[in-house]
């Protein structure tokens, strides 16, 4: 039987990424409220967002940062996986995820980004970039393509090396440029910048890209927030935004 501190240890390697709870939940209906009653005598500390009731009687659904989990009505249980109606065939998780990270990448403000896009962009797509990945300078090299079919790409910063790497370094460098478009295309292309230091975005960007998820890059969040991993050529992205817009 797990006493409370080895649950203390097994939601913390469940969400080590996660650093904040996120936006303040809506109100709880009595069932949820009772859940989140239950969790927090159980796990104090852990911050919960949103409560609601999954389609499985008893089980409820509990939004941890970006991630999503699935409690018993008392608390004691708690579970995290892909829920599937076998019925239908149909994965019932993905959906509610891609939705919370949905509100999260639309909800950032640009101010904090280094943006390549035309006037008026038909797509934005919110990209997690290291300055020293081959394949992240591989689509940058193609920005204008992207840029000419209408796609926005909106940078954020994820040095995989971590805090203090050179990556890192090169990172805050651009954000701290004079013109952050020029410093990005020169750093990206594997030429020299003035390093520079100043108040950044760069361990924020980290941060969010490890609550979301990410693991290599370039990682690709498109505004309904499935992410695709890795580099995609203009014409293939443009397809699968196109489509996704059909759908939805």
């Amino acid at each position: 039987m797990y006493r409370v501190n080895n649950k203390f240890l097994f939601l913390g390697a469940l969400f080590a990424a996660l650093v904040f709870a996120g936006p303040l939940p809506a109100a709880d209906d009595e069932g949820a409220a009772k859940v989140r009653q239950s969790l927090n005598m159980l796990l104090p500390g852990l911050k919960f967002g949103e409560i609601t009731p999954s389609p499985i009687p008893g089980l409820y659904e509990v939004v941890v940062g970006h991630r999503l989990a699935y409690v018993t009505e008392n608390g004691r249980y708690l579970m995290q996986g892909t829920l599937i109606d076998v019925e239908m065939q149909k994965d019932l998780t993905e959906p509610r995820v891609n939705a919370i990270k949905a509100k999260t990448i639309t909800g950032l403000d640009e101010a904090m980004m280094v943006i390549f896009g035309p006037e008026k962009a038909k797509h934005n797509v919110t990209v997690f970039t290291d300055i020293d990945c081959g394949y992240c300078r591989k689509l940058h090299s193609e920005i204008d393509q992207y840029m000419e079919r209408g796609i926005r790409i909106r940078y954020l910063f994820y040095p995989r090396a971590g805090v203090g790497s050179g990556s890192y370094q090169k990172a805050v460098s651009v954000w701290c440029a004079d013109d952050r478009k020029a410093a990005m295309t020169l750093a990206k292309s594997g030429q020299p910048i003035e390093q520079r230091e100043c108040e950044n975005p760069v361990q924020t960007d980290m941060a969010l890209g490890g609550q979301m998820g990410v693991s290599g890059t370039p990682a690709l969040v498109l505004d309904n927030g499935k992410m695709i991993p890795g580099y995609v050529p203009a014409d293939r992205l443009l397809a699968i935004l196109e489509n996704e817009s059909s759908n939805n």
